[in-house]
């Protein structure tokens, strides 16, 4: 999700763009009033122009059944819009998200119903904590909020197809801000639910913090089946890039063997017998040459995304290592014979020495990557 005034469009732009250059493939932005809502045409247009198709979604929240009725043109450009049950009104809530599900429909739309526990109904929670009062004995407050956050999805969801909306039209999501609930309460709502379930630790936070806490709660439910689409909601550090939290989206992602963006590089993380910086500094010049060659090897060399690669320290693990990678150096340990031993594809290529070795390395993996991950044929002309 973009974090610009999308009443700026050339800043939006841009953030879009280097969103999708890191690989996202939804965007979302934020719709709040009337200038975001007229800047979203002329933002997709722009877009569209500079050859950028991916889908881009509103985020309403109180309005946007007034926007969406005054911008048609905002409504017609947007691939989807997100709803948040939570905050469409209190005394004409079903009137107003009716509205929002309606202009959908005309518009033929999905809707992702985004329930939060930052912002749930209130009214809904009164009323399951005032029956749970009643109960001998009560359930944990706990448990009747992630009651409430389900029942909230699964009701407007029902409200949505009343209206006219189709079922597979229809994204559900029940963000938190804890790993363990997180997790319980999609664990709740999957087995009641056959929409399409977004996924995303709401307010992750910073840093490592964020990275580590989003990676547990969208890891767990991913390896349990549940969830199609993710979002990892990082705090950027402050001029921080945006772009990041796709990143580790898609690190999760291949990190399970469910997708697959760049190809990985096994690294050890050194200990005694490695001394010496070279591995890290290796390591780290690879992975950058890795990220920096796939904009290009993407269209030229279609699975190399899948590629493996092993820069090993020491010769404890470092041969076992790059044995099982498509292609692997050894470098040599404290008091270890000055030789680095090549592996590709399990067996043993060639032994590096000297102080080219990053050089003679990447000259090995470019040749491997060509040979290995050849452009597809052509296709013929109709």
């Amino acid at each position: 999700m973009t974090n610009t005034d999308t009443a700026d469009v050339d800043g939006t732009v841009r953030q879009v763009t280097e969103l999708v250059e890191a690989g996202s493939e939804l965007v979302r932005v934020t719709v709040n009033n009337d200038a975001a809502a007229l800047a979203v045409p002329e933002i997709v247009n722009q877009l569209r122009g500079d050859g950028v198709t991916v889908p881009i979604i509103g985020d309403f929240h109180y309005n946007g059944h007034l926007l969406l009725t005054k911008h048609p043109a905002c409504a017609a450009a947007l691939a989807k819009y997100r709803i948040n049950p939570g905050n469409v009104g209190a005394k004409r809530r079903d009137e107003n998200f009716s509205t929002i599900v309606q202009i959908a429909i005309d518009h033929d739309k999905p809707v992702r119903i985004g329930v939060n526990w930052g912002s749930l109904d209130k009214a809904l929670l009164t009323e399951l904590m005032d029956a749970n009062a009643h109960r001998s004995p009560p359930r944990d407050a706990r448990e009747v909020m992630f009651e409430a956050m389900v029942e909230s999805a699964m009701r407007s969801a029902a409200l949505a197809e009343t209206v006219g909306l189709g079922h597979d039209q229809i994204v559900l999501s029940v963000k938190m801000s804890l790993v363990q609930d997180l997790v319980d309460v999609y664990r709740m709502l999957a087995p009641l639910s056959d929409h399409v379930l977004h996924l995303g630790l709401t307010e992750a936070g910073m840093g490592t913090k964020g990275v580590v806490a989003s990676a547990a709660a969208v890891g767990v439910l991913l390896l349990d089946g549940i969830g199609d689409t993710i979002r990892i909601s990082l705090t950027p550090a402050p001029g921080g890039a945006r772009a990041e939290e796709v990143r580790v989206a898609q690190q999760i992602l291949q990190s399970l063997g469910l997708r697959s963006f760049l190809p990985q590089v096994t690294a050890c993380p050194g200990c005694g017998r490695t001394t010496s910086t070279f591995f890290q500094e290796m390591a780290e010049q690879i992975q950058d040459y890795l990220c920096h060659q796939m904009p290009v090897w993407r269209g030229a060399h279609p699975g190399v995304e899948g590629m493996r690669v092993a820069v090993m320290g020491c010769v404890v693990n470092g041969p076992g290592e790059s044995k099982h990678a498509n292609i692997g150096i050894s470098l040599p340990g404290t008091a270890e014979e000055p030789k680095a031993p090549v592996y590709v594809d399990g067996e043993l290529s060639v032994t590096l020495k000297g102080d080219r070795i990053v050089d003679e390395f990447l000259d090995i993996l470019n040749e491997y990557v060509a040979r290995t991950y050849p452009a597809g044929d052509p296709v013929p002309a109709s």
